[in-house]
């Protein structure tokens, strides 16, 4: 596979194809009310911090991550939304950054499998080194706690395999890059939306109060039938990327 990746500052002609690559999310998980934060102005504004990878020319796979000030202390208990306001703030008041947070790692559907999530992990580590930075941040959403909503995530993020390493694929891959796993973020998405709206999102009833499993969340949606809501609210894994 002859795989080129770059920062879309060096390859701005991408996009368009950034924003409109096929991607294995789930729909709900496209309606976070805080991403158009990020979204919006992601290409014209981050451009040194968004990693795309081509193959023969095409979108291959894309990164996105976003710098901010980190305050000290613990990493923010509201995770992914968290990081997207703190960056938004940051970029409103001029202030100078000091961490990068990784948002997303996406590969295009007919290439999953290929290790490729790996590859596009390496270069936002080497992007945000090569920025000056001395940490990359990662609110990581585990890809296989979805087979066990039930579980919390603070059993489920330190859970290890015989060889110490993460039982989670995913929080694998960071931890034998040099991440090191820090803390959960309970909130780290909250979705709302109306019945109606769960309904398109995931062709599921929701028409019984309560707790509902949806495919590929990770937690259990919490429905509201009487007042016409349902909320999602999302746990993800802090990991720390030394970069120095």
């Amino acid at each position: 596979m002859d795989l080129r990746t770059s920062t879309l500052a060096e390859r701005p002609h991408l996009a368009g194809e950034v924003g409109n690559m096929p991607t294995a999310w789930p729909e709900f998980m496209l309606n976070d009310p805080i991403a158009d934060l990020y979204y919006t102005v992601a290409t014209t504004a981050y451009p040194e911090f968004v990693v795309v990878a081509t193959v023969d020319g095409r979108l291959a796979a894309k990164a996105m991550s976003v710098p901010l000030l980190l305050d000290d202390g613990p990493l923010p208990a509201n995770g992914w939304d968290g990081v997207v306001m703190r960056a938004w703030r940051t970029r409103l008041r001029g202030d100078r950054p000091n961490a990068v947070s990784a948002l997303e790692i996406s590969i295009r559907p007919d290439l999953l499998g290929r290790g490729l999530s790996g590859v596009m992990l390496e270069a936002l580590r080497e992007q945000a080194a090569g920025l000056g930075f001395a940490e990359l941040i990662a609110p990581v959403r585990p890809n296989a706690k979805h087979l066990e909503q039930s579980t919390p995530m603070s059993e489920y993020a330190f859970r290890t395999r015989d060889d110490g390493l993460p039982h989670d694929p995913w929080l694998r891959v960071h931890v034998r890059a040099g991440g090191t796993i820090d803390s959960v973020a309970p909130r780290s998405m909250a979705i709302p939306g109306t019945l109606d709206q769960w309904r398109r999102w995931t062709g599921l009833p929701f028409d019984r109060t309560g707790s509902t499993e949806v495919p590929k969340a990770l937690n259990p949606v919490h429905v509201a039938v009487e007042e016409d809501h349902a909320v999602y609210v999302e746990p993800n894994v802090w990991v720390r990327h030394a970069l120095r």
